[in-house]
């Protein structure tokens, strides 16, 4: 199964729970991926029952969504800023996150034939070309176009708009820039061969790099935006109109038919939809609170949970022995991690900034911080299988990039003691104070969750106090999901000192989320460095794939040593898939996932 770009998961994600996934190419289970677990998932469910026709025919598919707070009902995948999102409107695509993408991809996340659109890529021109199937269509039976495709790039680098997929990458299509920077009306690097209602675009780009072949990259968009549906409104706006919240287009199996806001989805059939056909005849996905989520399977109100939504290990504990469902995941594309604020967006200049002065500035700190933690300790305790230590920001299922021998930051008091009287932070009293005598406080923010959550979150407070840091909550109390994302979304803040989140990373795992320019680098460091190693995995040396994993490798070493961003866990992404439910699969290889489920039965067992 395959999901789309690189977006926040809109869950923080500790050791003791499973990753969000989000805008973000995701691959099927394999040996590299289940690296460092304890105990392997199946990636599909063979259920050997014969098909109910009639069931299926007339039936209704129960998705629960796992979530703590409303979903914010952005339906346009360029515009949404979180997992839950993503999740309630994956009926509109062939496969959960690839909301309407352009491009399926091989086991390795390589594009190949036989998606919404074909692609090319041309080395010696530096162009890319794009091309549609005969007869595509949106879920209201209008054609999809040349337009739709080039239309995408305008909503994500218009400078109003509200796209978090704008990064330094897509300043390598001709003109990106200054469209972007406001002072071109028009991307002059995109043409239409056959013209804009035709079916081909060309891209013109002043180099072509490595990661084009995959999906998830930057560089190229691989999402289609309905130009005619939504041209009257202004992108800016664009987030915020019915034509997105109300009643979004969709490229997928199925149409939404009802949004109750913040609430569920409501699906049926698309007749448009260019490949295989769905075979039930509605799907409804439901909120449920981690608190209600075991209760509600249990009770068998659901066929299964999100394929990309968050499941603790509790909730493995609680259902994993259940007799009337399968439990089925594949390790997570992504990761828990710690950022810590270290700057700020300059909005004028586009790019993150260190203030060399902030408080978490020092590396010592930071690093300290990040051996005070007992990772481990909480994994074992809390994930039941599920989570285990991450020791880098690129996870284990890049086998050829994942460096394994890097050692990330196991448990070591000691040396966080150390590295904290080595820079000057002495303690006065019960609390260290800062090099330059003032007293240190440090705010952490964290989400509100699970009870198995905020022991963790005490475990960290803990653990900090033990090395003499004077850590409190941000706001005094952990922080409901919506006010934490807009703390950290502000271009400036010093309410959250140090955080703990999760990204759902991308089949092409260049970390863009932490370039100079990027809206996603919510700690604002940025340094010559970084953007050297960034900008090397896509250099024209990065075509040989052994330097490419090289630069991975030193990547991963300096960010590690500089610890702006630290790792915290990987996991499984799982669900719970009632035996009712025939032809469940998250295996790469399924690129029609909605459209092969069946029913074995009228009612849930």
């Amino acid at each position: 199964m395959n999901k789309k770009k690189l977006v926040l998961s809109a869950v923080a994600v500790l050791a003791v729970i499973g990753l969000a996934g989000c805008s973000s190419k995701s691959s099927s289970s394999n040996s590299s991926g289940e690296k460092g677990a304890s105990l392997k998932l199946p990636d599909h469910y063979t259920n050997t029952k014969a098909t109910d026709k009639a069931a299926t025919r007339n039936g209704t598919l129960h998705v629960a969504e796992p979530a703590d707070a409303p979903f914010a009902g952005i339906g346009d995948p360029n515009l949404m800023q979180n997992n839950e999102d993503n999740d309630v409107f994956a009926p509109g695509a062939a496969a959960p996150g690839n909301i309407n993408d352009l491009f399926i991809a091989d086991k390795n996340n390589k594009i190949i034939d036989g998606g919404l659109a074909n692609q090319r890529l041309d080395r010696k021109n530096n162009t890319v070309t794009i091309t549609l199937r005969k007869g595509a269509k949106w879920s209201n039976g209008s054609p999809i176009t040349a337009k739709d495709i080039e239309y995408t790039y305008e909503v994500i680098g218009n400078k109003d708009s509200t796209s978090q997929n704008y990064t330094a990458d897509m300043a390598n299509i001709k003109g990106m820039a200054a469209y972007h920077a406001g002072t071109a009306k028009t991307i002059s690097g995109i043409t239409y061969p056959d013209g804009e209602t035709g079916r081909s675009v060309v891209i013109h780009c002043t180099k072509m790099t490595p990661a084009m072949k995959f999906v998830g990259n930057n560089f190229i968009a691989e999402t289609v935006e309905p130009y005619d549906y939504i041209k009257n409104v202004p992108i800016g706006k664009l987030a915020a109109s019915p034509q997105v919240r109300k009643n979004p287009l969709f490229t997928g199996p199925y149409k939404l038919d009802k949004i109750v806001p913040g609430e569920s989805t409501s699906w049926s059939k698309n007749p448009y939809y260019y490949g295989k056909k769905a075979q039930i005849k509605n799907i409804v996905i439901t909120v449920v609170s981690s608190n209600n989520i075991d209760k509600a399977i249990q009770s068998g109100k659901y066929d299964f949970t999100s394929p990309a939504g968050v499941m603790h290990g509790t909730d493995y504990k609680e259902l994993k022995n259940l007799k009337n469902y399968k439990i089925v995941g594949q390790p997570e594309l992504g990761y828990g991690y710690f950022g810590f604020n270290v700057g700020q967006f300059d909005t004028k200049t586009g790019k993150n900034v260190i203030d060399p002065n902030s408080k978490m500035a020092n590396k010592s700190l930071r690093k300290a911080m990040m051996y005070a933690v007992n990772t481990d300790a909480v994994t074992k305790k809390f994930s039941y299988g599920m989570s285990w230590r991450a020791n880098t920001l690129i996870p284990p299922i890049f086998d050829n990039y994942w460096d394994s021998s890097a050692k990330g930051f196991p448990l070591n008091i000691k040396k966080a003691n150390k590295l904290l009287d080595d820079a000057g932070y002495k303690k006065k009293g019960k609390w260290r104070a800062q090099p330059n005598g003032k007293p240190l406080t440090i705010y952490f923010g964290a989400m509100t969750g699970t009870s198995a959550q905020a022991a963790t979150y005490q475990d960290y407070l803990q653990q900090w106090h033990k090395i003499g840091l004077n850590v409190k909550f941000a706001t005094g109390k952990t922080m409901e999901m919506n006010s934490f994302y807009t703390t950290l979304q502000a271009p400036k803040q010093n309410k959250i000192d140090i955080y703990n989140a999760a990204w759902a990373v991308s089949s092409e795992p260049t970390p863009t989320m932490y370039t100079e320019t990027s809206v996603q680098n919510l700690g604002h460091f940025a340094t010559a460095k970084n953007t050297q190693l960034i900008n090397d995995m896509n250099s024209n040396k990065a075509w040989n794939d052994s330097y490419r994993a090289k630069i991975f490798k030193e990547w991963q070493a300096y960010m590690n040593e500089e610890a702006y961003v630290a790792p915290d866990s990987f996991s499984y992404t799982w669900a719970p898939v009632n035996t009712r439910v025939k032809g469940y699969s998250l295996k790469s290889s399924n690129v029609d996932f909605w459209s092969s489920l069946s029913l074995t039965s009228s009612s849930m067992k």
